[in-house]
């Protein structure tokens, strides 16, 4: 049997009134779609409403006091696996756009992700510098517009195993 295609989509602090399958009126498109054709999990919270310690939370199944990551300033990966890596291992290929905002000072790759291109903390809207598999690059255009190209690429191409997406 053929396994499915995973799109796994983070959206970093947005409440539930700003999204339009939630509240009346508001026209969100995109995100009522992937609410009605995805899952969306109406009772989820977060250990610490953080970036980093949510993140590390989502990507390992751990809670904060035992993935350790407990700022957005001073997280360490060391030792924590990401359940990316398990897909991997079961033959998905993997890749990662967006914001990681984890550990160290780069963006360089991390483990789990075959495909990965993302920035140093919160980036640069406009002409940002992107860390695409782990080297340096200033890019012109809005980081949006771009990371979804670059999403939408990975996600389209044709590939005889399934593939996961991550985007942050």
């Amino acid at each position: 049997t053929s396994r499915p295609n995973i799109v796994f989509v983070l959206l970093d602090d947005l409440r539930f009134d700003a999204m339009g399958f939630l509240t009346p009126g508001l026209e969100t498109p995109n995100i009522d779609y992937l609410a009605s054709h995805g899952t969306y999990f109406p009772n989820a919270v977060v250990t610490t409403a953080l970036c980093s310690p949510s993140r590390a939370t989502l990507l390992t199944g751990l809670s904060t006091v035992n993935h350790g990551i407990v700022d957005n300033n001073n997280a360490t990966e060391q030792g924590l696996v990401f359940f990316p890596s398990y897909l991997q291992q079961a033959g998905y290929q993997t890749g990662f756009f967006g914001k990681w905002h984890m550990g160290a000072s780069t963006d360089d790759p991390r483990a789990g992700f075959d495909k990965w291109v993302s920035f140093k903390g919160q980036g640069k809207l406009v002409d940002p510098v992107l860390w695409p598999n782990g080297s340096e690059h200033q890019v012109e255009g809005y980081m949006t517009d771009i990371l979804n190209a670059r999403a939408a690429e990975f996600a389209t191409k044709k590939r005889p195993q399934p593939s996961a997406l991550f985007f942050a």
